[in-house]
């Protein structure tokens, strides 16, 4: 069955090797017939939320007005979710926590979603990365009915690009064909 598929690359480097995966991911989940958005945070423009809680009086729309509507829009149409962030002193990047921070305007309604995190990281050690995995995850446990499918460690990756040379390009791919 063909599901929904939105990756949020959250990658402030195109090309940079969170990126990569998230292409690798998209070639595979397409390939097993799947539809297949992808959102390149960086591209977007996207405030801070205020905590105004304008949302909660106006049915779930934000006073702040941007693309995280346009976002949150996709959201509600996948099935399967890819968050995808370089671990930035081992948390999350600030691009892919801005987009965390915005779903406040409508995260109730963002029901039984499937989620899929790749995380890259220069440090070899997989431990660096579990404060950004708590990250994603804390975010999808205060969606009723979400399910984690996948977690893809990119780790010891540095340079922009050096993911190539892995076979982490190969397990993304198959992961997101398996979905």
């Amino acid at each position: 069955m063909s599901k929904r598929v939105l990756i949020l690359s959250g990658s402030p480097r195109r090309g940079g090797n969170s990126d990569l995966l998230c292409n690798a991911f998209l070639r595979g989940a397409e390939e097993a017939g799947n539809q297949v958005k992808k959102i390149f945070i960086r591209d977007k423009k996207i405030g801070y939320c205020n905590a105004c809680y304008y949302c909660r009086e106006h049915g779930g729309v934000c006073a702040v007005k941007d693309d995280m509507e346009e976002i949150l829009q996709e959201m509600h149409w996948a099935d399967v979710i890819v968050m995808a962030s370089p671990v930035y002193f081992y948390s999350i990047d600030a691009q892919m926590k801005t987009v965390i921070d915005r779903t406040v305007a409508q995260w109730t309604e963002l029901k039984n979603k499937e989620f899929y995190y790749i995380m890259t990281a220069a440090e070899a050690d997989k431990a660096a990365m579990d404060c950004t995995l708590e990250c994603f995850r804390g975010f999808a446990v205060c969606l009723d009915g979400s399910t984690e499918k996948g977690v893809l460690y990119g780790s010891g990756v540095y340079e922009a690009g050096a993911v190539k040379e892995t076979p982490l390009i190969q397990e993304a791919y198959e992961m997101g064909k398996a979905v």
